[in-house]
């Protein structure tokens, strides 16, 4: 299980590094949240632009099976790309987002 601390540890810091990024649009406060015991990452967008109240789930990931599972991004980086520049083989990493037919052909895992 050496693996999977160290998928942890480099989600964890792709995440708080994110997460040290503020919006320049509103008060919107970054709020990263970590189940570690349950392997469930997120990062959240929160707060006011104007009069509109944001609530946003901007990144998910989750640990399963030995695999790691992006389930949204939300944002402009490629967060895959990310993930194997830190350190994590590109078939253990399954976009979730993608239909399971469509997994195949993304060059990352396929669940």
């Amino acid at each position: 299980m050496e693996s999977l601390a160290q998928y942890r540890t480099i989600v964890q810091r792709l995440l708080l590094d994110y997460a040290q990024v503020k919006p320049a649009y509103g008060e919107i406060e970054v709020e990263p949240i970590f189940d570690p015991e349950r392997d469930h990452y997120q990062v959240l967008h929160l707060g006011w632009q104007g009069k509109q109240w944001v609530h946003s789930t901007m990144i998910h990931i989750d640990l399963r099976d030995g695999k790691v599972w992006l389930q949204w991004n939300a944002t402009e980086r490629d967060l895959a790309a990310e993930l194997v520049q830190a350190g994590i083989q590109a078939e253990d990493i399954v976009l979730g987002f993608h239909s399971p037919f469509m997994r195949q052909f993304s060059g990352y895992g396929v669940g």
